[in-house]
């Protein structure tokens, strides 16, 4: 039983500093809202600052923001019903046609939710440095690394300057090698991933160019952003890595290499036809 964690804010809101209790006021009457916030966005909602947040997370004796995120989770949604674990807000009482038209519903508005947040000419300047660029670095971590390999997998046979590494160590070592007139692309949903939030702080120190694919537009990683694209799918915090989530990003990995491909379209062409036939012989 994990008990309501609402109470739980509710009983201990005395202990409260000023600034916490306008936390725990705006928690109180937006708790489903906050959810799907980020840390950066929940202290903004509140018009106090981050450490603030984060002082009223620690008053709970909570290792920190995502850990206030599964609690409140678990006490909103009812064990009984499964709801919050399961994409769409599914019930354990739910049919197999229900199941499978709330996972397509959600799929759905993840991408039209994607769509309808392109930015066309802040898509082109991620055009313009990916081309300019004199190597592209992909990082990730967890289920965002398998959109970052995805990424590299794709831009692979287009581009030979990609590059993409899947140890965390070896991503910050990289990061910081890297140099004025090279690009980082960093995908987090959360934007507060703490080994991506480092690649990015030590790829700009660096001097790179660094374009973030996350779901909040203010976060701790997209303070090191020099162009944010935003992915549209609202995932809880049982919902780690749902499908919604990496279909929303890989909308923008898929749209990102066609427009590519599209504006240099002879340079690309060109190395994807080697790409193609350096791979023939593996193919039955």
């Amino acid at each position: 039983m994990q008990g309501d964690f609402l109470t739980r804010i509710r009983l201990e809101y005395n202990q409260f500093t000023k600034a916490e209790k306008k936390v725990a006021d705006y928690i109180l009457q937006n708790s489903r809202e906050v959810l799907f916030m980020s840390i950066t966005g929940l202290a903004e909602a509140c018009e106090v600052g981050d450490t603030s947040v984060f002082r009223f997370c620690k008053t709970l004796k909570l290792k920190g923001y995502q850990e206030f995120k599964m609690m409140l989770s678990l006490s909103l949604h009812d064990e009984a019903t499964g709801q919050g674990r399961l994409e769409g807000d599914i019930n354990l009482t739910d049919s197999f046609a229900e199941v499978s038209q709330k996972v397509l519903n959600t799929n759905m508005s993840a991408l039209e939710e994607t769509y309808s947040l392109l930015n066309e000419e802040q898509f082109g300047q991620v055009m313009d440095c990916l081309y300019q660029a004199k190597r592209i670095c992909f990082f990730g971590v967890g289920a965002s690394m398998i959109s970052a390999l995805k990424a590299a997998n794709k831009f692979m046979r287009i581009e030979p300057k990609v590059f993409c590494i899947q140890d965390a160590h070896m991503q910050a070592m990289a990061a910081s090698m890297m140099e004025e007139g090279e690009a980082a692309v960093l995908f987090s949903y959360s934007g507060a991933t703490k080994d991506t939030i480092h690649a990015a702080r030590l790829a700009k120190k660096a001097g790179a160019k660094t374009i973030c694919i996350t779901r909040f537009l203010r976060s701790p990683l997209t303070s090191f952003s020099d162009i944010t694209l935003l992915c549209g799918a609202n995932e809880g915090p049982l919902q780690g890595g749902s499908t919604s989530s990496e279909i929303s990003q890989l909308f923008l990995i898929d749209l990102m290499y066609t427009e590519y491909y599209r504006r240099y379209f002879e340079r690309c062409n060109r190395n994807n036809e080697k790409a193609s036939v350096s791979v023939l012989d593996k193919m039955c």
